[in-house]
């Protein structure tokens, strides 16, 4: 995982260049495996560096929860949230820390559809546009 000024989010498919995609990444097929978000203020909790997190965008002061069942607008790019990105077993295999499912309860990130693509920047806010229309 590398941090990284824009992404290129792509309509109903995810973030280019990521293993999802190309339809590589280990819960491909699942119609919210496009793109997750995370907040940073978790990771700072639980004393872990957010992009060990393997989340695709991260945000600060944003409640992702909200954002379920809501059409918002990041960047150019318009996005429904769709369901708590839960953290899961795999997630403490891959940092070697069987902690991680426990600390994260509630707070693991959020699983979203790309609606209409663009980019998406460092410092870009998060605007609700309206309910989730799919």
């Amino acid at each position: 995982m590398q941090a990284l000024p824009a992404l290129t989010l792509v309509a109903h498919r995810g973030v280019e260049g990521d293993r999802y995609h190309a339809h590589r990444g280990t819960w491909t097929g699942w119609p919210d495996a496009q793109v997750t978000l995370f907040d940073a203020e978790a990771a700072d909790e639980i004393g872990v560096p957010v992009l060990e997190l393997r989340r695709n965008i991260i945000t600060r002061g944003v409640d992702l929860d909200a954002l379920i069942g809501k059409r918002f607008a990041l960047g150019d790019a318009t996005l429904e949230g769709v369901r708590v990105c839960t953290a899961c077993r795999y997630l403490e295999r891959q940092l070697d820390r069987p902690d991680i499912v426990g600390a994260l309860e509630g707070r693991s990130g959020l699983r979203a559809r790309i609606v209409a693509g663009g980019r998406v920047r460092v410092g870009d806010t998060v605007a609700v546009i309206g309910p989730a229309r799919g």
